[in-house]
């Protein structure tokens, strides 16, 4: 995600950045946005082509403490099957949210990035 145009937190950037690992179905992940981040669940992987393709379902986070409207937050995560699904191209420089066109072909979206091994949350209040 490039700083300034895709994400507006240095965090999420970084965290685009971060090594990719092979991805395992049930493996955690993280749905990097403008500044929040979202837990997510690694639910299918896939070749089409000659990329590759993780999707990945959206899980439910229950905050635990009580710091109100503060960065310091934690949480606790569940499955959740009813979650919304993101599909991510396998990129040279992590991962690229794309969506299926009605031609069955994958589209680039200027969107959301993916962080994979571990789920995290996070909400910006300041928006």
């Amino acid at each position: 995600m490039k700083l300034g145009t895709e994400t507006g937190s240095l965090v999420n950037h970084l965290y685009s950045r971060i090594e990719k690992i092979k991805p395992e179905i049930g493996m955690g992940a993280t749905i990097l946005g403008w500044t929040d981040r979202s837990p997510a669940t690694v639910i299918e992987t896939f070749t089409k082509g000659k990329y590759d393709y993780i999707v990945v379902q959206e899980d439910s986070a229950k905050r635990v403490d009580n710091n109100g409207m503060s960065e310091n937050q934690e949480y606790e995560y569940t499955r959740n099957p009813e979650g919304c699904t993101y599909t991510f191209r396998v990129i040279k420089d992590g991962f690229q949210e794309v969506y299926k066109a009605e031609s069955g072909r994958y589209n680039k979206l200027d969107g959301k990035g993916l962080l994979l091994g571990t789920r995290e949350k996070y909400y910006d209040f300041s928006f």
